[in-house]
């Protein structure tokens, strides 16, 4: 069909390439971390990583050589589900495998793919996927409960229809995906079943033990830090104060110590910091839990009005 006859400004960009379209979401990034340098997980962590990279770095040998493609044909790809308390190196583990594969990585939450046309962010997830496989970058599918939850049985709106077409795009793509997915949550439970069904393998993450909780601290007391005290017996003595604390909550604490240490005359990071500020981040978390349980006065009097105390 000719267009001779079509206004030009309707005609501007078809004889572009495909390549030089615009990319639905920014370019995958270059991981900073490699789980060899940067992460300290438990042995049981390890020991499941170690498998899901075995099916990467062996996929010839078990597809082809044992001939195990013949029965799994959609087993081209791998998906992974990190769950687990907030602050436990989901994220980082999942940016660091990346790394240590020597891929890019597409960190993505709801609010990248989500949009307020009907249909289009079904779209979306087309789209992303697309994009992975020609950057062969691993996709993080970060908060995931939000994305995975379960379907809506009885459709009333637009909207809970557009969600359901979400869901179901999203696992045709997982299906049918060559690459590397990787699911973080901290609410697993919320899960639909269907999902659970297309993930490889479910990591559970835990709060770091005594021996994690040691390589952590020994990671970031870096060595230009002056120290006040000996370095082995300032790592022991943290690793033993910060029990039941989280990779993240001991990074916060390094946060608040340093600038004390500045502060100070002497200028030398002390046990006292770090003491000061495991303090702070306890006292912290005390006084959110006490305010997630107080009740205002006027309501015990309501409930005891209505015979409900």
């Amino acid at each position: 069909m000719s267009l001779g006859r079509i206004r030009p400004q309707f005609t501007q960009g078809l004889d572009k390439p495909a390549s030089e379209e615009k990319k639905a979401f920014a370019s995958a990034a270059v991981p900073r971390f490699t789980l060899e340098n940067d992460v300290a997980l438990t042995p049981q962590v390890s020991a499941q990583l170690n498998e899901a990279r075995a099916k990467i770095d062996h996929f010839h040998k078990i597809y082809v050589e044992w001939g195990f493609g013949a029965v799994d044909p959609m087993g081209n790809g791998i998906v992974l589900n990190f769950f687990g308390p907030p602050g436990t190196g989901k994220t980082l583990t999942a940016e660091a495998l990346a790394g240590s594969l020597q891929r890019k990585i597409m960190t993505v939450s709801i609010a990248d793919i989500e949009s307020k046309f009907m249909g289009e962010t079904s779209k979306n997830i087309a789209a992303l996927f697309r994009q992975a496989v020609d950057e062969n970058a691993v996709v993080l599918f970060d908060e995931a409960d939000t994305l995975l939850g379960k379907r809506l049985s009885s459709v009333t709106q637009g909207i809970d229809n557009e969600v359901n077409a979400m869901r179901s795009t999203l696992l045709i793509e997982l299906e049918k995906h060559i690459g590397i997915v990787i699911f973080a949550t901290n609410f697993v439970k919320n899960y639909d079943s269907a999902f659970l069904s297309r993930i490889t393998h479910h990591i559970g993450f835990t709060l770091p033990g005594s021996e994690e909780r040691f390589r952590i601290w020994a990671k970031l007391l870096v060595s230009a830090i002056p120290l006040a005290d000996a370095r082995e017996t300032l790592l022991e003595r943290v690793t033993s104060l910060s029990e039941g604390l989280s990779g993240r909550d001991i990074r916060n604490t390094m946060r608040l110590a340093l600038p004390k240490a500045v502060l100070d005359s002497e200028q030398q990071l002390t046990l006292d910091h770090l003491e000061g500020a495991l303090a702070q981040i306890r006292d912290a978390y005390d006084a959110i839990s006490d305010a997630a349980t107080f009740v205002p006065p006027h309501i015990n009097t309501a409930k005891k009005m209505l015979g409900l105390s």
